[in-house]
């Protein structure tokens, strides 16, 4: 199906000279002055090679038809990730390279979607939002509490972020999969 080069988004499967590309990131560039265009970072699915495509944002683009299927996170080992479809219980193994940058995020039972291409895992979308727990970060200061700087801290699964000063250790917060950026204290 061809589409233009500007509504190319994260996850979607390209084919490109007949191989199969995963977008990592898409962004549209407005320059002041010339021809606006998509910057689009790919890695080829068949041997993970990274390549990155300039276009015009009217160019059309080759997307690939992909099937796109609820799975939940089962466990992870030294092979990959397991899922397993909740409809037939069939169970599935992911490469670490198609899971990339959102592991530190799959928690047991979390419901994610897997694009399919020919039963093959392709991409994966996590849930826009997770929520863990602040397990080191520095004291909060008396005073400092309506500040608008953020202070660092690490969260319980590994993954560095920056939390408003009123945050301490042991806190659960909400942060967005996609950056591990902060969102809100967790309602509980």
């Amino acid at each position: 199906m061809r589409v233009i080069a500007s509504s190319i988004r994260k996850g979607n499967v390209i084919d490109m000279d007949g191989k199969l590309y995963v977008v990592l990131t898409a962004e549209n560039i407005h320059p002041g002055k010339g021809t606006p265009v998509s910057q689009i970072e790919m890695r080829r699915i068949s041997d993970g090679v990274k390549v990155s495509e300039r276009y015009k944002t009217t160019d059309q683009v080759e997307r690939a038809t992909i099937e796109d299927r609820d799975y939940n996170f089962l466990y992870s080992d030294g092979d990959g990730f397991h899922f397993m479809n909740n409809e037939t219980f069939d169970q599935i193994l992911v490469p670490k390279d198609v899971v990339g940058s959102g592991a530190p995020y799959l928690a047991e039972n979390m419901t994610v979607k897997l694009s399919m291409y020919e039963s093959v895992p392709v991409a994966i979308t996590l849930p826009q939002r997770a929520t863990l727990e602040v397990v080191d970060t520095e004291p909060v200061t008396k005073g400092q509490t309506a500040s608008s700087s953020y202070k660092p801290a690490i969260l319980s699964n590994g993954v560095r972020t920056a939390v408003p000063p009123h945050v301490g250790t042991g806190t659960r917060i909400v942060v967005l999969t996609e950056d591990g950026s902060y969102v809100e204290r967790a309602k509980d």
